[in-house]
């Protein structure tokens, strides 16, 4: 079964016990991780590899879910079809899923948020209040066509790792006169 900090039990029955239900009241676990856990589950049963799969969280922002699972898991979930994630869409009505990595630097979480985009550099921006951003220039120029939604993964960033995330291209795209 799916690797979680629910019990087994409260994740098949759909019925939480104390100790469950204490964890959703107090904001370690969210409806989303929920049903995200039980998709999972359910989806075990076609797939067996995500039996090993160690879920962490799952975030929604516009119409892209994130699912952190561990790192090393992360290849059970993208495998080379994409069948586990054409399921997990269908079945969410998400139409962007991004799978993360739990754990490890804010440069590889980063990487894997912005993929397909590469990152030249990250900096870290301390302003006049105190607070702090961190800046990710990309490579190359500002595409015509994103292919992941900036606004999202800023919100993504903030929501999953704490990251007031600033991003700007290594050049500007100009559009033809």
């Amino acid at each position: 079964m799916v690797k979680t900090e629910l019990c087994s039990f409260c994740v098949k029955s759909g019925i939480l016990c104390p100790k469950c239900q204490e964890r959703l009241d107090k904001g370690r676990v969210t409806q989303l991780d929920l049903n995200v856990i039980r998709l999972l589950s359910e989806l075990e049963k076609r797939y067996p590899m995500l039996q090993e799969v160690r879920f962490h969280k799952a975030v929604e922002v516009g119409e892209t879910l994130a699912i952190m699972v561990d790192r090393r898991d992360i290849g059970k979930i993208v495998d080379e079809e994409g069948t586990v994630l054409l399921a997990i869409g269908e079945q969410t009505g998400a139409k962007k899923i991004k799978i993360l990595g739990y754990g490890g630097d804010d440069r590889h979480f980063l990487e894997e948020l912005l993929a397909p985009l590469s990152i030249l550099t990250i900096n870290t921006v301390w302003l006049p209040d105190g607070s702090k951003e961190t800046k990710a220039i990309l490579q190359g120029r500002t595409p015509r066509y994103m292919p992941v939604d900036l606004e999202a993964v800023k919100q993504m960033a903030k929501e999953i790792q704490g990251i007031t995330l600033r991003i700007e291209f290594e050049r500007q795209w100009n559009p033809p006169s």
